[in-house]
């Protein structure tokens, strides 16, 4: 355990951006010129592994060190309950704490802010304070219910009809200065703080302040190109060349917007004297999709670019530099705050072996699997549930261009991966495994399911032995089912739920 017990703790996670888009870690754009000087006092990892591809799951398991398939925070239940959170921890621990987020799958309904202190999502569709209380307990309410968690699908899917409105409309400024301003007010009025961040800016829709849309996609319009990836990944919208570059654009300024804010966070615990005292965490909870693989968006895949995510850390007992080789997965950040705090963990307990701290990191005797070559601390897992409220949304675009779905394809499967810095296993339900070298096939262009490469059948055995390990529920086949709930109503209450504009 460190020696520096009792350490401020700023954990920033950056919403949807992927590792390569980021100038600190060699892309040609400088969309992060405040990050490159941050990771100069920071350890860099190139191979850290995201326990799924979107919010939920991923903050689930930040909070708790747990996999999703043991913390069953997923778009099947849709919140975290019955573990611990590290905020409660470190609360217990005498922390201050706050969360502050413009997303808004990090809120108590589902109950991810548990053990915050303070908490803001700055919504703009449902505040944050209309979505704590008696409304969080009716959202679990509905989802627990089998007859009424097609009404909570349609509050979501009708959240999505008025932020997609916003989109089009060029709507939704960017919350970050106001989540920035709020955490520097928090930190200045603590002695001992846990402040966590989400920035949001480079998750879709992609409208970033003019100055930056000037020097990344210069005269871009960002209400004309397709900020819908449900519309493209239907095959309702064609997007071609030119498009995806004016979208990446879009998407690169919208980066160099949150490394601006972050320096003005990073510059102020600077100048009043707090930055030395304060370990200090960035990192994504995913990445995105622009085209490759024929998808847009961070759904329906476990690809490399949304699971293989950017990790910098600044701690006194840190080395600062480039680490290519150690896989990190995120669930290891938990055990690496609470061993920087000294906080006893109230709910899954500090495992040294996982704290980025400990000399003993990764350090797991056994191997990934029975008679595998490779050990368990070179693997990294992920996980990706049954997608309820997005396959809604896709069906709900595909049905209107008169389009029907392959229920034998990726939108119906539930998929699970091992993964090493050389090499990426995966298992799909409905559509075939698939088997990469990554060390030599990056873009995971060339499937190798078939070949006799002894790396990749241990990689095989050792997502097996996890799913076993975690006790995954894992199907058969995802079915994308969530119930036709609206058969088993009475007329009278069809009829309120019509009136309320929750079905037509």
């Amino acid at each position: 355990m460190t020696d520096a017990d009792g350490a401020n703790v700023l954990f920033v996670v950056l919403d949807t951006v992927r590792k390569d888009h980021l100038s600190v870690y060699g892309y040609d754009e400088p969309t992060t010129p405040h990050l490159a000087e941050f990771a100069e006092e920071a350890a860099v990892y190139d191979q850290a592994v995201a326990p799924a591809p979107w919010t939920l799951p991923v903050h689930a398991s930040l909070f708790t060190g747990l996999y999703p398939s043991e913390h069953e925070a997923t778009q099947e239940n849709p919140y975290l309950e019955g573990a611990t959170t590290l905020a409660e921890s470190l609360s217990a621990a005498g922390y201050d704490t706050a969360c502050y987020s413009s997303n808004a799958w990090i809120t108590p309904y589902t109950n991810l802010t548990a053990g915050f202190d303070d908490q803001d999502n700055f919504f703009q569709v449902m505040p944050g304070d209309l979505l704590s209380g008696p409304l969080a307990r009716a959202w679990k309410a509905m989802n627990d219910n089998d007859a009424l968690r097609g009404i909570a699908d349609r509050l979501v899917q009708l959240g999505n009809k008025v932020h997609e409105h916003l989109a089009e409309e060029g709507g939704g400024d960017t919350k970050t200065p106001q989540v920035i301003d709020r955490t520097m007010d928090f930190v200045d009025d603590s002695e001992q703080f846990f402040a966590f961040v989400n920035l949001m800016d480079a998750h879709l829709p992609y409208h970033p302040p003019e100055e930056y849309v000037e020097e990344f996609a210069p005269g871009v319009d960002s209400t004309e190109v397709c900020q819908n990836s449900k519309e493209y990944n239907c095959g309702a919208r064609d997007i071609d060349d030119e498009e995806w570059e004016d979208i990446v654009g879009l998407y690169d300024a919208e980066i160099r917007h949150i490394d601006d804010q972050l320096d003005r966070l990073f510059t102020h615990l600077k100048e009043t004297d707090q930055w030395e005292d304060t370990m200090v965490v960035v990192c994504a909870d995913h990445g995105e999709l622009h085209g490759e693989h024929d998808v847009y968006g961070h759904e329906f895949c476990i690809y490399d670019p949304l699971v293989n995510v950017p990790l910098m850390v600044k701690h006194p007992e840190m080395d600062a530099g480039r680490d290519d080789e150690t896989t990190v997965e995120l669930v290891d950040l938990y055990h690496t705050v609470l061993d920087a705090t000294g906080a006893s963990g109230r709910g899954r307990a500090l495992d040294e072996r996982r704290s980025l701290l400990s000399a003993d990191y990764r350090d797991f005797a056994e191997p990934a699997a029975e008679g595998a070559d490779v050990g368990r601390g070179e693997v990294g897992f992920v996980e990706y549930h049954q997608p309820v409220v997005e396959l809604r949304q896709l069906e709900g675009k595909a049905s209107a261009a008169g389009i029907e779905l392959d229920t034998d394809s990726r939108f119906y499967s539930r998929m699970g991966a091992a993964r090493t810095p050389e090499g990426k296993y995966t298992h799909n339900t409905r559509i075939p495994d698939e088997a990469y070298r990554i060390d030599e096939d990056p873009g995971e262009t060339e499937d190798l399911i078939g070949d006799d490469d002894p790396l990749l059948a241990d990689l095989r055995d050792a997502l097996f032995t996890f799913v076993d390990e975690v006790d995954a529920d894992w199907p058969d086949e995802a079915d994308g089912a969530d119930g036709e709930v609206l058969d088993e109503m009475d007329e009278t209450a069809r009829d309120r739920l019509q009136d309320l504009g929750y079905i037509d």
